[in-house]
This record gives structure tokens, sequence and C-alpha cells, in this order.
């Protein structure tokens, strides 16, 4: 089900324009305080993950997967897990390999098109608990790396609920977008991101895949991804790995239900990257806004009053969907409050 141009979000009338919408929790929001408990999740190639447990809480559990170079600082991740924290309920976020702090082991790092560490940890947690209910939350990359898995797995899916944010769902598109206009400045903020992470893993190792002094020469998206990306994660070149990243063709396999929200104006990708209805599932359902940025999505009246929707919007799904299927006790009055 697509919903478009749905009135439940209202654009805070003094962030005008999509870049406005994207920066202002970046730039000026002052971010929820949390005491995060940090665990090690080892996997079976000899790599790690670093998990971020929002201590308390009781019941079902949100798998929170954050946005290319983000982690549980980003503004995102804070403002859902408090919002989770108000409603009493458990939340961790999974870094991506070498996104926790410190290098991963191996010498490939995360990419949009890598699944199984999502798989791994998932099965994890449903041995350590089986009869808890989980839901997953991506942002971004990490809501591509979410639909993708959601596809890929099918019916075999112990999720009773997803939620996905501004997903670039077709990966070689929103490469080329990001290479446009002001885009550009999102593009070299990331990349600058992505190549500091390099430095750091492979200063001190000998052999890096790619010579430190290269780095300079890859200027976008397309460059970095074709000459590190690709090759370190097994494709043959940037537009394989696009391709089989991509996680618009999975969508129509998804059995788990499954909420996206979209803003048309987001400045990192165009409004054809968006799929129609014949593409998705019946269980999923794209809510497309006019307005709203990339991860942005603020109400309010006031600067000093701002509202941030999403953390009112993915809760509310997150409950009715567990209401539903029983993981939680029906409660009107819970699913109509803000967080």
């Amino acid at each position: 089900m697509v919903v478009m141009h749905s009135t439940n979000f209202y654009p805070a009338w003094w962030l005008p324009g999509p870049h406005a919408q994207t920066l202002w929790s970046v730039l000026c929001r002052r971010r929820p305080r949390l005491h995060l408990q940090r665990q090690q999740l080892e996997l079976p190639d000899g790599d790690f993950l670093d998990l971020d447990w929002l201590p308390g809480g009781q019941g079902p559990i949100v798998l929170i997967l954050h946005g290319l170079e983000g982690s549980s600082a980003s503004h995102y991740a804070r403002g859902l897990l408090a919002a989770i924290a108000q409603r009493g309920w458990r939340a961790l976020v999974m870094h991506f390999r070498g996104c926790g702090g410190q290098p991963n082991r191996l010498a490939r790092g995360y990419c949009a098109a890598d699944t199984a560490d999502v798989a791994q940890l998932v099965n994890w947690l449903r041995q350590r608990e089986p009869d808890t209910a989980l839901a997953a939350v991506g942002y971004s990359l990490g809501g591509n790396v979410l639909l993708k898995w959601l596809g890929e797995s099918k019916t075999d899916n112990p999720l009773r609920a997803a939620v996905a944010i501004s997903v670039p769902f077709l990966l070689e598109t929103t490469a080329r977008r990001l290479n446009q206009g002001f885009s550009r400045l999102y593009q070299a903020y990331l990349l600058h991101a992505l190549k500091r992470s390099y430095r750091n893993k492979f200063q001190n190792r000998p052999n890096p895949p790619v010579p430190l002094d290269e780095l300079t020469t890859l200027r976008d998206f397309l460059g970095f991804d074709d000459r590190i990306t690709a090759p370190l994660h097994g494709f043959a070149n940037v537009h394989d790995y696009y391709a089989q990243a991509s996680c618009r063709p999975y969508l129509q396999h998804i059995h788990v239900p499954t909420l996206i929200l979209h803003a048309l104006d987001d400045p990192f990708m165009l409004p054809a990257v968006v799929p129609d209805a014949s593409e998705l599932a019946p269980c999923v359902r794209i809510e497309l806004y006019p307005h709203g940025g990339h991860v942005g999505f603020v109400a309010g009246r006031w600067p000093w009053r701002a509202e941030y929707w999403l953390e009112r919007r993915i809760p509310e799904f997150l409950a009715t969907r567990w209401c539903e299927s029983g993981a939680l006790p029906i409660n009107t009055a819970a699913l109509n409050s803000p967080p």
C-alpha cells in the first residue's frame, strides 16, 4: 500500500525546504542523554559487532540499524531510544562492523548489501529470548539492509514488525543524486567519514587493500564504492554492487508487517527511486510526504519547541502491530499518546 501525501506529518514552518529539515537535528538538536550498555557479539567469521543496549524496560525488543557511518550517538538513534525508554520497552543499536568506535578485525567492513550480520544478531536474540517479541527499525542505509533482509528471508523471519526511514531504494540513482547541486555537501561529509574510518583501520596494518595516499583521488561515492566497497565485499565493480545491494527488488517478498516513511523532497535521492504499489507485498505500507528531508520530519510551532515526529510515528506503529499479535496488552490511550 502506498499512501500519497499523507497528512499525518506537518513540517515546521520555520524549517523551509529539504535541507533545513535534514540538517536541523544534526546541527541544532540537543540529544537525549542516555546511559547505554555495550556488549560485543562475536561472529562466525572471527569478526564482531558492537551492541549498545538501552537498560531497563521489559517486554518487546526494538533493534535499531543506523545509517552510513552512524552509531548509537546519531541524533535519530538517540531520539528513538529515548522514545522507547518512555514506553518501557527494550532496545539495542547494532553497530555495523567498524562503527562502534573501534575498527573491526577483518579487511572487509560493512555495506548496503550485507544482511548476514543482521540475520546473525536476530538469530542470537531469538535463541536468548525465544518468547520475546522483536521488531527492527532501519534508517537510510540501515533501512535498505533491513528491507533487503526481510525480502530475502520471506516467511522465515521472526520479526513481528519493521520500520524503514528515508531508504535509498536504488543505490546507483542515489549515488548520482548525491553528486549534484547542494547534495554534494552531504556526499563530501559522508565520504570524509568513510575515508577517516578506512585510515584509522589500515594505518597500522601492512598492505592495505587500497594505499592510503590513493584516498584523495576518490571524490564521489561511485569512485569510493568501485575502488573500496565493491572489491572488499566480493562484487565485480560498483555497478554490480549497487544492483545487488538495492532493496527495491526485494519489497514484494516481505512477509513481516512493515512501514516505510519517506519524504519526496529527500535531498539524498530522486522521487523516482520510490517503488509503486505493484512492487510491494501486501503487508508493506509506504507513507509518502511532500516534505521532511532525509531522516528529518521535524514539526512544531517554534524552534524551542521542536517536535520530532518520527519518534511518535514509529512507536505508534510498533505498538499497534504488537497489540494485534498479542505481544502487548491493548491500551488505546498509550497508542495515541506522544512518546
